[in-house]
């Protein structure tokens, strides 16, 4: 008898965000693996995955907490004033979140805890409404798998991300009491495991790593946007650039390249795509440097990943990036090169390898430069070489390594 597995999910829209993308991609892996799956979501929008019963969790939109947080909303709309920071420094959280929370609990309340083997959590940003919703239902604790896809709260993030949110003491007491009651943890990466564990130590007891997954997507091929030539020499970053990553040192690089080889000025072109940012403008944009005016559709970012020459990583200048980019499964299944701009101590160099040839500090403009030129050239003359453990790669983002974790988690003791 296959393992019958509960997700309950923040959202399943893969349109929302970068994470709900691992997170779609992860649930669909194990439902190919042939664990029974059923997932309850606060998409909050009928959502079908195919071969996969989904629940769609409503909203209690009654009571005193449903009314307190629209009563804030009004507030904040009409008047201006934003009360969350002190609503948040007494209860630690939002009204609205505390209903959601009630919202997702009464529903998985419904369930009977026999029906299933394992209850895992899956959140997105800098929420965790399943995780919150299913602590203070202790029955589900001894099947629960915690997945913390980021660090938290924001205080635990390395630097510069790290801020001091409203309510930080009680969000470190909610994932201080994640740790001490969820029988095991999941995390992308490795280095996020032991970032976390220096300061809830329990986790590294019961944490288990759950990279990203392979998106192997049935999409159909989709019309290739204007602004994208496949013939060309693309170097392409897909997704917003969220404050700390920075691209001035990487435009720079590109406008020296171009500038010293006037041979690819007509070939060559750096793309950014996705979400706006504050780094990146259309004022930066010239023939040679396109910037998107907003999102695009995952389909036509996951095509253009898998035809653009060179695809860009691009974390924070810091001393540690624990994260495992959304991206970087994608990234290894186009079997395209990297260009990997971040810190020495970053997990996608720890995957990718310590040799790893085109990785560099964010700031470092001239071996950028060197990079894309050596990426140049060996487009020029057709030979790209395949990431040197790319197969190993894709196995370890994929089916293959999550069956190894799921049967090592010892479901049925």
């Amino acid at each position: 008898m296959s393992q019958r597995i509960l997700i309950v999910a923040e959202s399943i829209d893969v349109e929302d965000s970068s994470g709900t993308k691992g997170r779609v991609a992860l649930i669909k892996n194990l439902s190919l693996l042939g664990y029974e799956v059923t997932v309850f979501h606060y998409t909050r929008k009928e959502i079908k995955l195919e071969g996969i019963k989904t629940i769609s969790i409503k909203e209690i939109r009654s009571g005193f907490l449903f009314l307190l947080s629209r009563l804030e909303r009004q507030i904040r709309y009409r008047f201006r004033l934003r009360l969350n920071k002190y609503i948040e420094n007494y209860f630690g959280f939002s009204f609205t979140l505390l209903n959601d929370s009630n919202s997702i609990a009464k529903a998985l309340g419904k369930v009977s805890v026999s029906e299933y083997d394992i209850i895992v959590t899956l959140s997105k940003g800098g929420s965790f409404r399943p995780h919150h919703s299913v602590l203070k239902l202790p029955q589900w604790h001894k099947k629960w798998l915690a997945y913390i896809h980021d660090p938290y709260p924001m205080h635990h993030y390395p630097k510069p991300y790290t801020w001091r949110e409203s309510g930080s003491k009680k969000k470190e007491e909610f994932i201080s009491e994640i740790s001490k009651n969820a029988r095991w943890s999941g995390f992308p990466s490795l280095l996020l495991k032991e970032w976390m564990g220096q300061f809830h130590p329990n986790f590294l007891k019961t944490g288990v790593i759950i990279p990203h997954q392979n998106f192997y997507s049935d999409t159909p091929d989709i019309a290739i946007p204007e602004f994208f030539n496949p013939n060309e020499f693309n170097l392409l970053h897909a997704g917003t650039l969220l404050g700390a990553r920075n691209p001035e040192w990487l435009l720079e690089a590109f406008k020296n390249f171009i500038s010293e080889n006037p041979d690819a000025k007509a070939c060559s072109k750096l793309l950014f795509i996705g979400g706006e940012n504050p780094h990146v403008s259309e004022k930066s944009a010239n023939d040679n440097i396109y910037v998107s005016k907003g999102y695009m559709k995952f389909e036509t970012v996951y095509s253009l990943q898998n035809k653009t020459a060179v695809n860009i990583i691009l974390e924070a200048k810091s001393n540690i990036s624990p994260f495992l980019p959304g991206k970087f499964p994608h990234c290894v299944e186009a079997n395209k090169p990297i260009l990997l701009l971040g810190p020495q101590k970053s997990e996608a160099k720890r995957l990718l390898g310590s040799d790893y040839p085109y990785w560099s500090e964010i700031d470092d403009i001239n071996k950028i430069k060197e990079h894309i030129e050596s990426l140049y050239f060996q487009w020029k003359n057709d030979s790209f070489k395949e990431i040197s453990n790319r197969d190993s790669l894709l196995g370890y983002l994929g089916p293959e390594y999550l069956k190894g974790v799921i049967e090592s988690l010892n479901i049925s003791q």
